[in-house]
């Protein structure tokens, strides 16, 4: 048996994630979020349902086995009993997830795979630390310290024999976990502790298999989420730095 490249797992992954042809693929992914404390019980504090829209495209500049991962990713924080979209917390306004882009460059690299025997799972574990857009001395309240540090979690899964095939897109369902900070707008400042969230989702046939609620809340908010990217663009946004988007510091 031949042992895969680097370039040919980073295919295999890319098949997984989205599709050689340039296709737009999209996941679609639910869970929920927990509170994590010194001396203070785990608590489901939200449930959480989001979309990713990508469009995979060749980096030619790069090199013949290079991608760019163009996507706009929304995500919303849910009642965790009703899963009704929230507007409001504890009397604070919620702010959702809307990172517009979210794009990824891609280089051969040895993927992490797990044989599954039927199924190939490939794991990407992306621990984080940076400086954070929301510095303590400007967010005082919003802001869990001048470092953002999060670990992000993700497997995606695919039938074996769907990537021994030649279809440039395979189906797949994944899992994913984030243990990252307080959310600016829970305004719990430097607060001890985090938030752990859990999901898991599938690559649907098309955005049209996106519930229907979801997609209409999209329509209303944000229409340009049920399409990615069309070329490449940065800096990536995320919760904080939209967040300072909407909350300029004085």
């Amino acid at each position: 048996m031949t042992t895969p490249t680097p370039a040919d797992l980073l295919r295999s992954l890319a098949r997984t994630r989205a599709s050689l042809d340039g296709e737009e693929v999209t996941y679609w992914w639910s869970g929920d979020v927990y509170s994590r404390a010194p001396d203070e019980p785990y608590q489901r504090l939200f449930g959480f349902e989001g979309v990713n829209v990508a469009r995979l495209v060749p980096d030619a500049e790069a090199g013949p086995d290079a991608y760019q991962l163009l996507t706009r990713e929304a995500a919303f924080y849910l009642d965790p009993v009703t899963r009704e979209i929230l507007e409001t917390w504890q009397d604070l306004p919620v702010v959702h997830v809307w990172n517009d882009p979210a794009n990824q460059k891609w280089r051969p690299f040895p993927v992490p795979t797990t044989d599954l025997g039927g199924q190939v799972c490939f794991s990407l574990e992306i621990p984080l630390a940076y400086p954070s857009p929301l510095p303590v001395a400007d967010y005082p309240v919003h802001s869990a310290g001048d470092t953002y540090k999060a670990l992000e979690l993700f497997q995606f899964f695919a039938d074996r024999a769907a990537l021994d095939g030649p279809a440039p897109s395979v189906p797949a369902t994944m899992s994913w976990t984030r243990m990252s900070p307080w959310l600016p707008w829970m305004a719990r400042g430097q607060r001890p502790g985090g938030l752990t969230y859990h999901c898991r989702g599938r690559k649907l046939a098309s955005y049209a298999e996106v519930p229907e609620r979801t997609r209409a809340y999209i329509a209303d908010h944000h229409p340009e989420f049920g399409e990615a990217p069309e070329k490449w663009s940065e800096p990536n946004e995320t919760s904080w730095t939209y967040f300072r988007k909407l909350h300029p510091p004085r």
